[in-house]
């Protein structure tokens, strides 16, 4: 795939920024009487309670509390780890979540009501750019699958069933997985069996056997390959450098009840995502910390390497990769791309999940 760049021409990109631009504009408008006829931009909700799933890219919403920056914007960020991305949604709708860490495409598949209830949703931010992976058992790899020709040729030769998993029926990974596949000639409705997984829940689950191939967010793409069970078949950067991952997002009721409490909140996550992307110390720091057993829970030695570059694959091959995990770059990470929402729903569309 190409880079956002690539996949619009000039003209296209000036008028979709200025659509944005001009609803954002509209939005904040149209919440502008309310706000301040009191007098006041104060927070509306004081403790907002924060959904994330074990990944490193919950990052930037843990660093905004352990950082207390949110304290700097009049908020108090509670972060609350959940057991898998259907129950991030649960919990988003039925209100017992203020907003989470949560995949892009489980937010549009709300909004639309392919995936579970239909509410109106909101996305506030992109949190960041790339860093995830897609694993095959070591077992296929021993028979030369190691990458998506090889993976194919296999699957052509060795007739049984497949089976792959992805992390929510809408989300990011089960589309870079399908998109993937598709590429060498995999149709995974028909050729594979897919399943869901949690990501925490992948490497035990490819351990005994359950996958052949899986498609995760770090660090759970290289712990496989620290536990000798799998091998990184390609990175999601080198499907699409610089995609979207991860969203701040909550309901549509959420921030017109409280669009004080969203801006504020979205400074304090912004504000974390800078300070990881700032420099090496702060990246080992944010490391140590959301390896922490209330956090990721597992050894900050998965989870450095790849926040810095520093690949490898299993099979011996190491690089280091420009293209790795980023929480701000410059703001191109945070802001929301119109052109991103509609890819989501290209493919969406493509695997049948919409009309």
């Amino acid at each position: 795939m190409h880079s956002k760049e690539d996949l619009m021409s000039e003209p296209r990109r000036d008028f979709i920024k200025g659509t944005v631009a001009t609803a954002a504009a509209a939005a904040l408008a149209s919440t502008a009487p309310r706000v301040w006829a009191a007098g006041s931009d104060a927070p509306e909700k004081k403790e907002v309670k924060i959904g994330f799933i074990p990944l490193t890219d919950c990052a930037s919403v843990v660093m905004a509390s352990v950082l207390k920056l949110d304290e700097k914007y009049g908020v108090k960020i509670i972060p609350s780890k959940e057991a898998s991305w259907a129950g991030v949604r649960d919990k988003l709708v039925n209100g017992e979540l203020d907003m989470a860490h949560v995949l892009y495409g489980l937010i549009y598949g709300v909004h639309l009501g392919v995936s579970g209830p239909k509410k109106d949703m909101a996305v506030l931010m992109t949190l960041n750019n790339n860093g995830q992976a897609i694993t095959l058992s070591k077992k296929l790899a021993d028979k030369g699958a190691v990458d998506g020709a090889s993976l194919a040729k296999l699957m052509k030769s060795e007739k049984r069933e497949y089976s792959f998993a992805q992390t929510f029926p809408t989300g990011t990974h089960a589309m870079w997985l399908y998109y993937w596949m598709a590429t060498y000639g995999i149709n995974p409705m028909a050729d594979a069996k897919i399943i869901t997984v949690p990501p925490p829940q992948m490497v035990a689950n490819m351990r005994v056997g359950n996958m052949d191939g899986y498609c995760v967010g770090e660090p759970w793409g290289h712990r496989a390959i620290m536990d000798g069970i799998g091998i990184t078949a390609v990175t999601t950067q080198d499907i699409w450098k610089d995609h979207p991952e991860k969203v701040l997002g909550t309901t549509a009721d959420f921030v017109k009840k409280n669009p004080n409490t969203a801006r504020a909140v979205t400074m304090a996550v912004l504000e974390a995502g800078r300070w990881i992307d700032a420099g090496l110390q702060n990246k080992m720091k944010m490391a140590e910390t959301i390896a922490d057993k209330s956090y990721v829970n597992t050894g900050v030695d998965a989870i450095n390497q790849r926040i810095l570059g520093r690949y490898q694959n299993g099979l011996g091959k190491t690089w280091d990769d420009p293209n790795h995990m980023k929480f701000f770059n410059d703001g191109a990470v945070s802001f929301p791309y119109l052109s991103d929402g509609m890819w989501f729903l290209t493919q969406h569309k493509r695997w049948g999940l919409l009309k």
